[in-house]
């Protein structure tokens, strides 16, 4: 399978050129990059999308969410499959994303790790089996170079407690706590935010209840892992019909 990388040089960029090179069944088609002035020797760096597409079989897309939506356009037109792992996407380009999912499949996540998306199995779990008498308090920490907050792992994290407890995340979301802010209702969904250093990814869940509190954690340590799960996904998505997919889809978790 001939893969185009976008965001080739970026930090998942070069990770997933790793991989992908290191792959028997994998070959690496190119790249496209913002940055021309670092330019790695050993990837086919191409002017755009549209000629990253047409040498590629499977595209995987680690940009910024303009870039995604164009890419996810290009995807459409010439309905081939994309990976999107770009975070900090708003509700309406989402929307873009899964208008072009009509003629390509299309999978987003906000986390390509395997782990990731099993804990948001057990975060929605937990939120239907406890219900609001246990608040829901989402903390994570990144580096210090990531620009977007709360990660959109944490707020994938908050859509599954969310959906856990039947109500949507925009009407429960408490992103801002400063000053005199009142006492905590109890169906609020809360995100504290952490960054420094070279964190690579933590993020737990809390469930506090009276007397007692559950911790759902998963600890990223090696970038690498993001890498191998979208490669993973890449492999399942490349023969699936046009449509808008996700880790669960390809993992089988729902």
């Amino acid at each position: 399978m001939k893969i185009g990388i976008a965001g080739c040089t970026g930090r998942m960029g070069q990770l997933l050129v790793k991989e992908v090179q290191n792959a028997s069944d994998l070959y690496l088609a190119g790249g496209v990059t913002r940055d021309k002035d670092v330019l790695p020797e050993n990837v086919p760096i191409l002017k755009d999308g549209e000629d990253l597409f047409a040498v590629s079989d499977l595209v995987i897309d680690f940009t910024a969410p303009d870039a995604s939506v164009r890419h996810a356009r290009i995807a459409s037109s010439t309905k081939k499959p994309l990976i999107i792992g770009t975070t900090g996407i708003s509700e309406s380009q989402m929307e873009e994303i899964k208008d072009a999912a009509q003629n390509a499949p299309i999978l987003y996540t906000p986390n390509s790790s395997l782990g990731v998306n099993i804990l948001m199995q057990f975060v929605k779990k937990a939120a239907k089996i406890l219900g609001t008498d246990y608040a829901i308090e989402i903390l994570e920490a990144h580096h210090s170079k990531k620009v977007d907050a709360p990660s959109g792992t944490a707020l994938a994290l908050g859509k599954s407690a969310a959906e856990g407890r039947g109500v949507t995340l925009t009407s429960k979301a408490v992103y801002d706590r400063h000053g005199h802010t009142g006492a905590r209702t109890k169906d609020e969904i809360g995100f504290s935010v952490i960054r420094g250093g070279d964190i690579v990814g933590e993020h737990t869940v809390m469930f506090i209840g009276t007397g007692e509190r559950i911790e759902l954690t998963h600890k990223a340590t090696d970038r690498a892992l993001f890498a191998r799960g979208a490669l993973q996904a890449a492999r399942w998505l490349i023969d699936q019909p046009a449509g808008f997919y996700n880790m669960n889809d390809f993992l089988k978790l729902d």
